[in-house]
C-alpha cells in the first residue's frame, strides 16, 4: 500500500515537513494535473539516491499571458496527491498564490535574457521571466540538492540550467526524456483538452518531428524546417514556429553539420502544443571518382 505524502499548503507547513525529512530533498516542480510524464519524473527522482522527493504543485500566474488560459488550466489536487503517493513522494507543496507571493506580484524577478526572448519567449512575452522567478523561489523554499525537468519543455530546461549556473544556486538540474503516448504525442496536461478529432490531428506534431529529423541527412537546415512545417500545415494546424536551434543557446542553426534541436509549437482545437527532437545535420557524402 502506498503511503500518503505530507501535504504542505503553507510556507510554515513546508518548513516543518522539510525539517522532519532530515536531509536535502530532490524537487519535482509541477503545475499539477499530473500524468505519465510526471510519473517518469518521479520515478527518476527516486533513483537519484536515498534522498526524499518533494513535489510542488502550483499553477504560476506569472507564466501566463492570458487570463483565459490560466483559468482553463486543469487542476485536480486529490488526483495529484494519489499519483504522488503511488510514486513515493514524501512531501507535496501545494501553495496558494498568496502563499507563493505573500507581498503580491514580485517587483524583483529573474530576467530570462536573450535566450528567453527567442521562440517560445517571443510568442509568450514574459513567460520565461515568470517561470524562472517561481523556480528560483521554489529552490529557495525547498533548498533541494537536485531538481528534475522534462525534455519536452526544452527551452525551459535550458533556461533553468543557465540560471542555476549563472546565479550559483547549487542545485543539480536533471533532464528527463519526453514520455509519449501510443500515437507519439508527448504527454502534456493540455492534452486532456483535445477532443477526439483534435487529438487525431495532433498526431501531426510527432509526425512533423519525424519528417524533420529524417531530412537532417540532407545536411540543410532549411529542408529540416520545411519538412516539419509541411506536415503541420497539411494537417491544418496553426503554426507558431518551427526552428532548428542549438540546444544550449536556442540560436538558429545554419551550419551544414552537427547536432541540433528541432523545436516547434502549433495549435489544434484551441490547444497549444510544443515538442522537440534531436536532429543530426549530415551532408550527403560527396560522390567519388569522376574526371
Amino acid at each position: 500500500m502506498s503511503t500518503a505524502p505530507v501535504l504542505a499548503r503553507t510556507r510554515e507547513d513546508l518548513a516543518a515537513a522539510l525539517a522532519a525529512l532530515g536531509e536535502r530533498a530532490v524537487l519535482v516542480p509541477t503545475m499539477g494535473a499530473l500524468h505519465v510524464g510526471h510519473r517518469a519524473l518521479l520515478a527518476t527522482a527516486r533513483t537519484l539516491a536515498a534522498g526524499p522527493v518533494v513535489v510542488s504543485v502550483f499553477v504560476n500566474p506569472l507564466q501566463f499571458d492570458s487570463a483565459t488560459d490560466l483559468a482553463a488550466y486543469p487542476a485536480d489536487l486529490d488526483a495529484d496527491l494519489a499519483v504522488c503517493a503511488q510514486e513515493g513522494a514524501a512531501v507535496v507543496f501545494a501553495p496558494s498564490v498568496d502563499q507563493m507571493y505573500p507581498a503580491g506580484p514580485p517587483s524583483v524577478r529573474v530576467a530570462a535574457g536573450e535566450l528567453g526572448a527567442r521562440l517560445e519567449g517571443a510568442v509568450r512575452p514574459g513567460h520565461f521571466d515568470g517561470m524562472l522567478t517561481v523556480v528560483a523561489k521554489l529552490f529557495g523554499l525547498v533548498r533541494p540538492r537536485a531538481a528534475l525537468f522534462g525534455q519536452k519543455d526544452a527551452q525551459q530546461l535550458a533556461l533553468v540550467t543557465r540560471m542555476v549556473t549563472d546565479l550559483e544556486l547549487g542545485v543539480e538540474v536533471v533532464a528527463v526524456p519526453t514520455v509519449r503516448d501510443a500515437d507519439g504525442l508527448a504527454a502534456s496536461s493540455r492534452n486532456v483538452r483535445l477532443d477526439a478529432a483534435a487529438r487525431a490531428r495532433a498526431s501531426a506534431v510527432p509526425a512533423a518531428l519525424a519528417a524533420g529529423a529524417a531530412a537532417g541527412s540532407s545536411g540543410e537546415a532549411d529542408r529540416v524546417v520545411g519538412a516539419a512545417t509541411d506536415v503541420l500545415t497539411d494537417a491544418g494546424l496553426a503554426v507558431d514556429y518551427v526552428a532548428l536551434v542549438d540546444p544550449g543557446t536556442f540560436a538558429t542553426v545554419s551550419s551544414p553539420t552537427g547536432r541540433a534541436l528541432l523545436v516547434l509549437a502549433a495549435r489544434v482545437g484551441g490547444v497549444r502544443l510544443i515538442d522537440n527532437t534531436a536532429v543530426v545535420l549530415a551532408p550527403p557524402t560527396a560522390v567519388r571518382g569522376g574526371p
